[in-house]
């Protein structure tokens, strides 16, 4: 009886106790058990009370009474029904984040890993046959190579000739001169744009001396260092694409040529390079007078469309990123002037963008030097015509050190031989005229694209690509049309010589459909522009963007801009391995900065 009544005052203690051992959750826990549970609990303490009246009160095990008295006072009163507890979402947006992440990551990598693959492995190519008309292209650029991109080259006998193996991604081309890419980063092998094509395409790297309309035929010369016996041949064609491009127009201006670094090939950017560095090196050399130092790291761009614009501002940044960080000699010396004949630069952007850039140039301490025209360039200084805000004119001596010169095409001598041929160009002078869909003018299997053809448009990398891609379209569908027609006339035999009328209706009927067939293939419309508007990095991490936005244009400039027309040009790659290599190249040189080696 006694361990009874102790085990009762001890059932008694224990709530208390467990209440000051227990946290505020746990109370909250007991508080919401439900009356089956308080039944059970009840039952349960009943056993242990009986079985602990027969053991020492020392071999009761505190766990278990803890729980049974803990039942038992709250079974006392009636426990409060609460939901449960929605589980946990703190880390729920992370946690899916991170898996998309890490699956966006998978899959892009397996993409990338794909096109490589497939990049690396062409699959056999088929010999086109000898009834097949022979198409010669002339050139690699951009309305060459957006040609051969979309032409389906078993339909014709291709050829391709350019005195360059290669096609080259003009618009970052201001990025090699200072060493940010890499040239190479930014050229595609031609053979490995050919080398994909269904049918085998002959490429020849030679120039085109002459192109004779009445024989057909052009007449190439290898110009390369290694000539074999043969190096002067003829290349007939029964269809010629001119897409040979222009020169660099100097304006009959003299000294230009001998004296002043071009910014259209890649020969050209490594020769800026060369020429950034020895001015840098010789304006640093033992004894230099100061005003032969600043005349040599004085660099001097004519031209203010968005060639020179992009280098103005690539030369200013890495001047303000590497070289005076290693050449510090040069700190208070370097400068850039902007030289341009017209009232102000990028005259084909809106005005607030011009107004932008100007202002952004101010910041970086580049010169802008408007209405000003040169009139005679010698090895140390350009002569140029100042209008003064009264009108007046005056002459004026401007030293330099490097001289890029980025203003304006004129035609190449092939070009213009051409033009002699025939009597329908004799009044045209910046290159062949051509109707709407790109024929030259006076002929019938002769077509032009880029900057060799006389649009309405003007002469740059998208009008180019675009004009290629209409006419793979053409070429496309004049093969299919004459196939069509091929089996139209097979039909129309096969008709005649039908024996019986049901014979005679199937072939109708097969002929009926090619007709309809034939009509919607022929409904191929003039070649038409449509601009997506245009880019230009202005330095600074900034660049300026006049974009085609619905029935107007969007005009932006800033860091936002600078990384959107990074994204542009990225995509605007030929492969994935130009895109690859100038993701590296940025990398690198924001990782390690840019080379300031000569070479």
């Amino acid at each position: 009886m006694a361990s009874g009544t102790l085990m009762v005052a001890r059932s008694n203690m224990l709530p208390r106790l467990a209440l000051r051992l227990t946290p505020a959750g746990a109370q909250r826990s007991i508080s919401s058990v439900t009356r089956q549970q308080c039944g059970r609990y009840t039952q349960s303490l009943t056993r242990t009370s009986t079985a602990s009246i027969r053991k020492p009160l020392s071999q009761t095990p505190f766990r278990r009474t803890y729980a049974d008295s803990t039942a038992s006072s709250s079974s006392s009163s009636p426990p409060a029904a609460t939901p449960t507890p929605a589980p946990k979402k703190r880390f729920r947006f992370i946690r899916w984040t991170y898996r998309l992440t890490v699956l966006s990551v998978l899959v892009g990598g397996a993409v990338l890993g794909y096109r490589i693959y497939e990049l690396r492995h062409p699959e056999e190519q088929t010999v086109p046959g000898a009834h097949k008309k022979t198409l010669v292209i002339l050139g690699t650029g951009w309305g060459a190579v957006s040609l051969l991109k979309k032409l389906d080259t078993e339909n014709y006998d291709v050829v391709v000739i350019s005195p360059r193996n290669f096609f080259l991604f003009t618009p970052l081309l201001p990025s090699c001169t200072t060493g940010l890419i890499e040239h190479r980063s930014i050229m595609e092998p031609i053979r490995n744009i050919l080398r994909h094509k269904k049918a085998r395409v002959k490429f020849y790297e030679a120039d085109a001396e002459k192109i004779d309309y009445e024989r057909k035929v052009v007449v190439i010369n290898d110009s390369s260092e290694i000539q074999g016996d043969t190096a002067r041949t003829e290349v007939p064609f029964d269809m010629l694409v001119v897409g040979v491009g222009a020169e660099n127009a100097t304006f009959g201006i003299p000294g230009v040529r001998e004296h002043s670094c071009f910014l259209k090939e890649v020969g050209d950017a490594q020769k800026i390079r060369k020429r950034i560095m020895d001015c840098v090196e010789t304006a640093v050399f033992k004894d230099q007078p100061l005003d032969e130092v600043k005349r040599l790291l004085h660099m001097v761009v004519v031209g203010g469309g968005p060639t020179g614009v992009e280098f103005a501002g690539e030369l200013q940044d890495f001047f303000n990123e590497d070289l005076r960080k290693w050449v510090p000699e040069i700190t208070d010396n370097f400068h850039v002037t902007l030289v341009e004949a017209l009232p102000n630069v990028l005259p084909m952007f809106s005005k607030q963008l011009i107004d932008y850039t100007e202002s952004t140039f101010k910041e970086e301490a580049i010169t802008i030097r408007t209405k000003t025209m040169v009139k005679n360039v010698s090895d140390k200084y350009i002569e140029a015509e100042t209008t003064n805000p009264d009108g007046s004119k005056a002459i004026e001596k401007i030293p330099y050190g490097l001289l890029v010169w980025a203003t304006g095409n004129s035609v190449r001598g092939v070009v213009k031989d051409l033009m002699g041929q025939i009597p329908a160009q004799k009044n045209s002078r910046r290159g062949l005229a051509v109707n709407e869909y790109l024929v030259v003018n006076g002929t019938e299997n002769i077509w032009a694209v880029g900057d060799c053809a006389i649009t309405n448009y003007a002469p740059t990398a998208q009008v180019a690509s675009q004009e290629g891609a209409f006419l793979a379209r053409l070429f496309n569908t004049m093969a299919k049309t004459e196939s069509i027609e091929t089996q139209l006339k097979e039909l129309s035999v096969a008709q005649a010589e039908a024996k019986g009328e049901p014979e005679r209706n199937e072939v109708l009927d097969q002929i009926r459909a090619l007709q309809k067939q034939l009509r919607r293939t022929k409904q191929i419309g003039p070649f038409q522009y449509s601009h997506q508007g245009s880019l230009a990095y202005i330095g600074k991490e900034r660049a300026v963007a006049d974009i085609s936005w619905l029935s107007g244009n969007f005009a932006s400039g800033g860091t936002l801009t600078y990384l959107f027309w990074r994204s542009a040009y990225l995509s605007m790659c030929f492969s994935t391995r130009n895109r690859v290599l100038v993701v590296v190249d940025w990398l690198k040189a924001k990782m390690f900065g840019r080379d300031v080696s000569r070479e």
